[in-house]
């Protein structure tokens, strides 16, 4: 149970409380000094490798003995990334980069009182797997073996998280359900097609990173400056999403036809200007190849073939969807209703915003 204060840590007087502001806090009526009980800042890590998640096991209270994520208190003088990127470190071993905040959630605890909970999602850079000081044990455990968590705030980041990669793990899914299929056809068409989406995976966090620094900013998509970073993470990985079954042949002509007339007609009654959807659209694709570019990707593992290849499949996928949301925009009858920002907490809000 947290600890009452008593006396002043000023001037060793008596503590009562007093209402201020609405609120009732502890006050020392010898030196009038209120003390205020902010919630304390705890942030947690979500580090997925092929769909198993890190988990350390508590070897202290509260709840010795029990899994949770890398989780600890952020220290005065460091910001909330160096929190997250120390407490995985020093709890797992393992070194990362953040992804992006997933969820943010307060809860009451009976040791240390109020508290704020930060979970983001890391990537895995470097760093050898071993129990730190605050962990009895550090494991990866695959998305359906995950044991009962500590503590609140992670099972409902972690419930949230495998929701957000539903649609990205089907993805995979139906790629190598067709690669398995193709493989009896044809190796060397499966081997491109491997190639071309594990270059595109790879590097898909930092082209969506890039993606919404540049949306977030520029005069051809400024209905889009006002959207939340987590709504325009989700806008631009469902995109890459279509993409990469768009390569590996599980996303047909019809399903980018469908999707996009309709998306043209939402935006329309929206009030979304067309030419901002179609910049939003464009700017996905420059991004695509300035990740791709940059770090050598194309020239040094796909080869001269599979890069023209690429390119030539690329070029299809945005044209037909950039055709297709300027013929649903035009076919729409609908009134055009002032631009509605997605809620950052909304899936089908972000869903229907797409582009």
């Amino acid at each position: 149970m947290k600890k009452q204060r008593k006396f002043c840590v000023y001037c060793g007087g008596p503590i009562a409380k007093k209402k201020e502001d609405l609120v009732w806090r502890d006050f020392c009526s010898v030196c009038r000094s209120f003390f205020y009980d902010n919630p304390l800042p705890v942030v947690s890590a979500i580090v997925d490798v092929s769909r198993r998640i890190l988990l350390v096991k508590r070897d202290r209270p509260p709840f010795k003995g029990r899994w949770c994520l890398p989780t600890g208190f952020a220290e005065a003088g460091e910001n909330i990334e160096e929190a997250v990127l120390r407490e995985l470190g020093e709890e797992t071993g393992i070194r990362g980069r953040i992804s992006h905040l997933l969820d943010v959630d307060s809860y009451k605890s009976r040791f240390y009182g109020d508290l704020l909970f930060l979970t983001f999602v890391v990537e895995k850079t470097a760093g050898r797997l071993a129990a730190g000081d605050d962990s009895a044990q550090a494991k990866f455990f695959t998305i359906d073996r995950i044991p009962p968590l500590a503590f609140r705030s992670n099972r409902r980041a972690v419930a949230a998280y495998i929701k957000s990669k539903k649609d990205y793990w089907a993805v995979l899914d139906a790629i190598e359900q067709r690669e398995d299929k193709s493989l009896r056809a044809s190796k060397r068409g499966s081997s491109l097609t491997r190639r071309l989406i594990g270059n595109l995976l790879k590097n898909r966090e930092t082209m969506i990173r890039q993606w919404i620094d540049d949306v977030s900013v520029n005069p051809s998509t400024e209905e889009y400056h006002r959207y939340e970073a987590s709504v325009l993470h989700g806008i631009c990985d469902q995109i890459i999403s279509q993409i990469t079954l768009w390569l590996g042949d599980a996303y047909a002509i019809g399903h980018i036809k469908n999707f996009y007339i309709k998306l043209g007609r939402e935006r329309k009654k929206a009030g979304t200007l067309l030419s901002s959807a179609l910049s939003a659209l464009s700017l996905i694709r420059k991004h695509i190849w300035d990740v791709a570019l940059a770090r050598g990707a194309l020239q040094k593992n796909l080869g001269l073939y599979t890069t023209f290849e690429l390119q030539r499949r690329m070029t299809v996928f945005f044209d037909l969807a950039a055709f297709y949301i300027t013929r649903g925009y035009e076919s729409s009858n609908a009134r055009p209703s002032p631009a509605k920002i997605p809620a950052a907490d909304s899936s089908k809000t972000r869903r229907r915003n797409t582009v």
